[in-house]
């Protein structure tokens, strides 16, 4: 099962019927990086697009929904938060081997490495700020007017996610690691009672699956939107603070160590403060817990991607490797347990 090229012999057709005629033919280049859905930059004659294709092969449960995706990617078009102009999904497996979808393509920057080596202490500083704001827009978006209502399930978010991801950690468990078991067991006996707020919540957002202006400090577009769903907003807050505790090298690079203030680059505190003053919020109870539900979650999700890997659907040829960061991901959620 081949993830990294994408056979275009009935695309061509389809993407007529969709977006109208264009000359030349359609070639199709994968881009760098991902562990789930594959994504592919289209050429046809002078305009590009994106897909984001399920990939092919036996998969999770409700795994690789890029149905979902393109729901809220359109469902956001309108709203204060940037997202590509959504153009049609394709549910008939029979063009490409596999439910896809395509938008727009742009052109800006992507930063992989969080401590940014691209550009200076100003514009550092600002990328984060910008990266803080739109985080407060999503999750301001009214879900009613954005027709996602449906979008997530009733109950308890926390307790919603913790037994979805034990679920596919058991579905993709390739061995017995005791640091997730202790996570698996500590989680739901810890489990704070949900504070009622009901956001759009990413469920992956950071640095990378945000898109720059080329010359701006500015995000113009929140990418890889599979995780996303409705439910408690300081999830995607904690997602974020928690990947800034990993070492800077790895597979999953943070900033443990990193001199941030030196490359004007805010703390824990100061971002999370810029977050609560920017949604209104006073302050945020059970933060330990909320950081040790991303590591778990975190961890879970890379057993999905080795997996995979093993499997040979991967979206990443690299994915089995990166599966190997699980365990000491494991070790370091429960050393925040306190």
């Amino acid at each position: 099962m081949d993830t990294q090229t994408l056979d275009t012999t009935r695309l061509r057709d389809w993407l007529s019927e969709q977006v109208g005629d264009f000359e030349g033919p359609i070639t199709a280049e994968k881009f760098p990086g991902g562990q789930s859905n594959p994504t592919f930059k289209l050429t046809a004659g002078d305009t590009q697009y994106v897909l984001r294709r399920k990939p092919p092969g036996a998969l999770l449960a409700s795994a690789h929904a890029v149905d979902r995706e393109f729901r809220v990617i359109s469902s956001l078009q309108n709203t204060d938060v940037p997202v590509p102009k959504s153009i049609a999904l394709c549910e008939d497996e029979t063009i490409i081997g596999s439910m896809f979808y395509v938008m727009e393509y742009l052109e800006g920057r992507v930063f992989w490495d969080p401590a940014i080596p691209e550009v200076g202490n100003a514009e550092r500083g600002a990328i984060y700020d910008d990266m803080n704001r739109v985080l407060a827009c999503l999750h301001e978006v009214d879900v009613s007017a954005a027709g996602l209502t449906d979008y997530g399930r009733p109950g308890n978010y926390f307790e919603r996610q913790v037994s979805r991801w034990t679920k596919q950690y058991r579905a993709s468990e390739t061995e017995t690691i005791d640091a997730m078991e202790k996570l698996i067991a500590w989680l739901p006996e810890n489990m704070p009672t949900d504070d009622g707020k009901i956001s759009l919540v990413h469920g992956d957002y950071r640095l990378d699956n945000l898109m720059f202006h080329p010359t701006e400090s500015r995000i113009i577009a929140v990418l890889d939107w599979e995780l996303s769903t409705l439910g408690n907003p300081i999830a995607d807050l904690a997602y974020q603070v928690m990947a800034w505790q990993l070492p800077p090298t790895g597979g999953v690079t943070g900033m443990a160590g990193v001199d941030r203030k030196a490359l004007q680059i805010p703390t824990d505190n100061e971002y999370i403060q810029a977050y609560c003053e920017r949604t209104g919020r006073d302050e945020i109870k059970n933060w330990s817990f909320y950081l040790v539900f991303c590591f778990f979650r975190l961890a879970a999700i890379l057993q999905g991607v080795k997996k995979r890997g093993l499997d040979g659907n991967a979206s990443s040829a690299e994915a089995v490797e990166r599966g190997k960061l699980m365990t000491p991901l494991a070790e370091l959620g429960l050393s925040f347990i306190k």
